[in-house]
């Protein structure tokens, strides 16, 4: 096919496609679906081999949360039966990031619902980060408190934190129909905050809230240019409770073609499978490995994943290896430009308003793991109230905040 040739030689160079060329890939039909999935496994060889990092969530805050994004089940009047507790202690937060650690994770995220921190849950970050690198030194830390306000992303740097997460979420011109209480422009603002004080940003989207092609296009492109040096890939977990719990709207195919975009979009760059695997990629999930470089192990925040042990063999059957500790994720001219972002950060050379890398509350991915099949793309859901509760997605029991073992 002349697009997908097209595509991987781009890609293999290091190019972007055109905008066009992405919605095409969009538009693929299932009997190229494999043609897609080799071309942008080609890409994501030539710059990350066969690696796949490891990453894994732990929910320093879960719940309550102001503000009312409709995907989220900490949302403001969520009716979501999740876990709800408030901040972790650090050595609470430290044994929950071990766990991951333990199962091969390079990097620990610290997330809390909220609108954005306070002075005062900076400092609670900061205790974290301590333990957890007292404990472990190598590991990475990216952080996702929401909406940062001024210096709060220099401290949080300057306390060890590695990355900062703030998802888009949406294009910009949909962004008023998933929320109210702040605006995209609020999260390119912080994703800009943390770049600018050096932090590597970690900024991605949601597929399935039923987006068009061009919006999905649109904040792919978007993400592009804001520089993130990470993409985490989410699929809508429809939680029962929340106004879009009735959005069933992907399927495996579409999910592998959404990432495929992303891919050829983003050749150099993370792409992470993030919220939502486990539900819509179902048994095709090891398709997706060959275009992503990374997922989440184990448990997200508020829902649960696939045992960390079951990944850890899916990644290994696929032919896929862990990234190990002392592997560079990003490929070298990348990592150049990040290490020059922080060299002119600590100079002083680089503004809040530098171009950006790196969500309000809630912003790491609330995925989990579900049963029972999603309708097909683009078709609404017929299924009663009860069908769509049937344990379609099941709430995270264990793990931080909670007396029972992480699943890990």
């Amino acid at each position: 096919m002349d697009l997908l040739d097209t595509l991987t030689a781009k890609g293999l160079r290091g190019e972007v496609p055109t905008r066009e060329e992405a919605l095409a890939v969009l538009a693929t039909t299932d009997d190229e679906l494999l043609d897609v999935v080799a071309a942008a496994g080609k890409v994501r060889r030539r710059w990350f081999g066969r690696r796949v990092k490891l990453n894994y969530l732990v929910n320093l805050k879960s719940g309550l949360c102001p503000e009312d994004c409709s995907y989220c089940s900490q949302r403001l009047g969520s009716k979501a039966e999740i876990l709800k507790y408030t901040w972790l202690k650090p050595d609470q937060a430290a044994d929950a990031a071990r766990a991951g650690v333990a199962g091969g994770a390079k990097r620990v995220c610290l997330v809390a619902s909220g609108r954005g921190p306070t002075d005062r849950d900076i400092d609670r970050v900061t205790d974290t980060m301590a333990a957890i690198k007292d404990a472990d030194p190598e590991v990475e830390i990216c952080v996702c408190l929401g909406l940062l306000s001024d210096n709060q992303a220099e401290r949080l740097k300057a306390a060890g934190a590695d990355a900062y997460n703030h998802n888009l979420n949406t294009s910009e011109g949909t962004y008023g129909t998933i929320t109210k209480t702040h605006t995209y422009a609020d999260r390119v603002d912080t994703v800009q905050k943390a770049h600018g004080a050096g932090l590597s940003a970690c900024s991605g989207l949601i597929a399935g809230m039923g987006e068009s092609d061009e919006d999905l296009v649109d904040v792919v492109f978007a993400l592009r240019e804001l520089g993130s040096d990470s993409v985490p890939v989410n699929f809508l977990i429809p939680f029962e409770g929340t106004p879009l719990a009735k959005e069933w709207n992907l399927t495996p195919q579409r999910c592998l073609r959404i990432l495929a975009m992303v891919r050829f979009v983003n050749p150099d760059t993370e792409v992470r499978i993030a919220g939502g695997r486990e539900v819509h990629l179902r048994s095709m999930q090891p398709l997706g490995l060959h275009i992503a470089n990374s997922i989440f192990l184990g448990d997200y925040l508020t829902s649960e994943g696939q045992a960390g042990q079951t990944d850890l063999d899916m990644i290994k059957d696929a032919g896929f290896e862990v990234e190990g500790a002392g592997e560079a994720t990003l490929p070298r001219h990348r990592a150049d430009v990040a290490e020059a972002a922080q060299a002119g950060h600590a100079s002083g050379g680089c503004g809040s308003a530098a171009s950006a890398c790196g969500s309000g509350g809630g912003c790491g991915p609330c995925g989990g793991h579900a049963h029972g099949p999603a309708a097909p793309a683009g078709e609404a859901s017929e299924a009663s109230d009860d069908e769509l509760r049937g344990d379609l997605v099941k709430v995270r029991r264990r793990g931080a905040g909670t007396e029972l073992a992480p699943n890990a």
